[in-house]
């Protein structure tokens, strides 16, 4: 379980988060929406310990993050996979070097840390991609390879800040169906996006921020 309990986060003069009290329950999955400035990259960093609240507080799983120190950051990290718009992936590396790197900064040894690379590949149906470098692939394909990233040190959560930003209708829709297949195992799914008409035929919660603050949330 993820609160925001009156959390604020101010710089300089401008209030990027306000007073926002917000609950993303254990294996739900959320949608993060409101328009460019509304505070969803915020929210997302406090929430990886990318930032500090101003004020209030965040628990995960009743742990609140303020007592979460700095040497304590990459172990609390390591509970998240996070999903970018820009898929952030290295270009002189492999597909499965790629998706290797959360284990290998983890310490796997190096069996087990094919064994989930490949699981992880074939679960985002990119297996056969393994050894290509991730220049020659689509930006979808990107996309899943980031994805696969994300998910194959097994975190909680699992996050993603505009993952269908770059893309057209259709491989957004089959990247939201990823995201809803991990979901459906137990993973706890928060993603920030702009894309209503997507996000509006998905039977999930929908979360608006305005200016900062809570502007509503819409059942699905």
């Amino acid at each position: 379980m993820i609160e925001f309990e009156r959390v604020s986060r101010r710089f300089g003069d401008q209030d990027a988060l306000r007073n926002l009290s917000l609950t993303i329950e254990q294996g739900e999955m959320a949608f993060l929406t409101g328009h460019s400035g509304a505070g969803k990259s915020t929210l997302l960093r406090l929430l990886l310990l990318l930032d500090r609240p101003s004020s209030g507080d965040i628990r995960v799983n009743g742990e609140p993050t303020s007592k979460i120190r700095s040497r304590m950051v990459p172990r609390y990290r390591r509970r998240f996979g996070v999903v970018f718009q820009d898929h952030r992936l290295l270009f002189d590396r492999s597909v499965h070097d790629n998706v290797a790197l959360p284990l290998v900064m983890a310490g796997f040894s190096p069996t087990d840390t094919a064994r989930r690379v490949r699981a992880a590949l074939d679960k985002v149906g990119l297996l056969y991609h393994e050894q290509a470098n991730p220049a020659v692939l689509s930006g979808g394909e990107q996309q899943r390879v980031g994805i696969a990233r994300a998910v194959v040190a097994r975190p909680e959560f699992l996050i993603a800040d505009e993952p269908t930003g770059n893309l057209d209708p259709q491989l957004s829709s089959e990247i939201m169906s990823l995201f809803e297949a991990f979901n459906q195992v137990g993973v706890t799914v928060l993603v920030a996006t702009h894309d209503l008409p997507l996000i509006s035929r998905l039977r999930h919660r929908i979360i608006t921020l305005h200016e900062g603050r809570l502007a509503g949330v819409r059942a699905q």
